[in-house]
């Protein structure tokens, strides 16, 4: 599900202007799991992205009740659920297939990293103060009472993002925290990153040895596509957080023209390509990510086409003349030659919205892909019989069709099959 809306306010403790609370799938989960001695409530993002405006993806719900107690009372209202982390107090409630995820209130016994022991409680104060940061420690009822217990509007006001306590504890309770500070900056700070925060995440920098790798790749792509991401991955570098991170020397300034050129286009956020722009600008350093985050196959297979593409368009302050861009589209393909263009505007000084370079990418998105008119099967009707000299030919043939300029007129195709035949 998904809320698109104006920042509400909260006028008496009440949250006002979402239509957040009049969900009417949501009011439904309230229904079966709030009252008669237990509470329930949206905690974290959802309250959050309400009062700054901001889209709401998911809604979360805390509740005082117990694992069996949640199942029971669903069943009862004729709700599906489902099991996703019972252990730990999560059970996903069903409406309609829309997903909530219900969470037994918790308190940490003992904290290490991601090992900790945890008892369930019933209190809600408890349960925020063992949460990250001060503005997802924000809960709301089902009257519309928002809950803040940990200075969170404040800080929601001014857009800092700040760690709940002590802000060493907080990294050492989950390392991936310190790239979560970064992440929520880049989506929800203006400004210079919280001190304290900042200084303990350097501090404890060391500890983003023991995540994993998937771990690191979801926050940083995440990172990636977030309005602050190109202050943010800069500050990661300057305090050597990003290097471990991806053992390359990222640029940041690459990413932020990149940025730009997505606001131009009126383009979506697109990960890997920002992901390219800040850390890819030849074939190996596709392949030193895919290793170091754990990249799908088909991200590695872009980001390589990508940088195979780049090599000769580096240091380029104007595109290609058309027909050097249908050789490259030929070349390359599509999606390659797209995102190549766009890194290489991204590395020259032209501004976001320059003429020529929007031609170019208008060129390669709109022209269709030119096709190789000859075949192997062309030669060996002629009499050459396949192997390695037939394969050399052929690439002959097809760097005389592109000398030529992309022919298609059957006589000069039937003239560069008949030279090549004869070479």
């Amino acid at each position: 599900m998904r809320f698109s809306q104006k920042a509400a306010h909260i006028v008496d403790g009440k949250l006002t202007g979402s239509p957040l609370l009049s969900d009417p799938k949501l009011r439904l989960v309230f229904e079966a799991l709030d009252g008669e001695g237990e509470e329930l409530r949206v905690v974290g993002g959802a309250v959050r992205n309400a009062l700054l405006g901001e889209d709401i993806a998911d809604v979360d719900l805390a509740t005082t009740a117990l694992p069996e107690v949640i199942l029971a009372r669903a069943a009862q209202a004729r709700l599906r659920t489902i099991p996703t982390g019972i252990e730990h107090g999560t059970i996903t409630v069903l409406v309609d297939g829309a997903p909530f995820e219900v969470t037994t209130l918790r308190q940490d016994i003992d904290t290490f990293g991601r090992h900790a022991t945890v008892e369930f409680g019933r209190d809600f104060a408890a349960d925020a103060h063992r949460r990250d940061f001060t503005i997802n420690a924000l809960s709301l009822d089902a009257r519309g009472h928002v809950h803040d217990y940990c200075g969170g509007l404040a800080d929601l006001a001014v857009r800092c993002v700040r760690f709940i306590g002590d802000a060493s504890e907080r990294i050492r309770e989950d390392y991936l925290r310190i790239l979560r500070l970064f992440r929520f900056h880049a989506a929800y700070g203006e400004g210079e990153i919280e001190s304290e925060a900042l200084q303990a995440s350097i501090a404890n920098r060391g500890g983003l040895e023991i995540l994993s790798r998937e771990r690191i790749r979801a926050e940083l792509l995440k990172l990636l596509v977030a309005r602050g991401a190109a202050e943010c991955t800069q500050a990661m570098a300057e305090c050597g957080i990003l290097q471990r991170l991806v053992a390359g020397v990222p640029v940041a300034a690459r990413l932020r023209r990149m940025e730009a050129l997505e606001a131009q286009r009126g383009g979506t956020p697109d990960a890997i390509l920002r992901l390219g722009a800040l850390l890819v600008f030849v074939e190996e350093d596709a392949v030193r990510l895919r290793d170091w985050l754990r990249l799908s196959n088909a991200e590695e297979t872009r980001l390589a086409n990508a940088a195979r593409a780049l090599v000769e368009l580096h240091a380029r302050e104007k595109p290609p003349l058309p027909n050097d861009l249908y050789r490259f589209l030929f070349l390359h393909g599509r999606r390659a030659a797209l995102d190549a263009i766009l890194l290489a505007h991204s590395e020259s000084r032209a501004a976001a919205g320059d003429l020529q370079w929007a031609s170019a990418f208008n060129f390669l998105h709109d022209t269709p892909e030119p096709r190789m008119p000859f075949s192997g099967g062309d030669l060996v009707k002629r009499g050459i019989q396949p192997g390695p000299a037939l394969g050399t030919m052929l690439k002959n043939l097809q760097a005389a069709w592109i000398r030529a300029g992309f022919p298609r007129e059957p006589d000069v195709l039937a003239r560069l099959l008949e030279e090549a035949s004869w070479k």
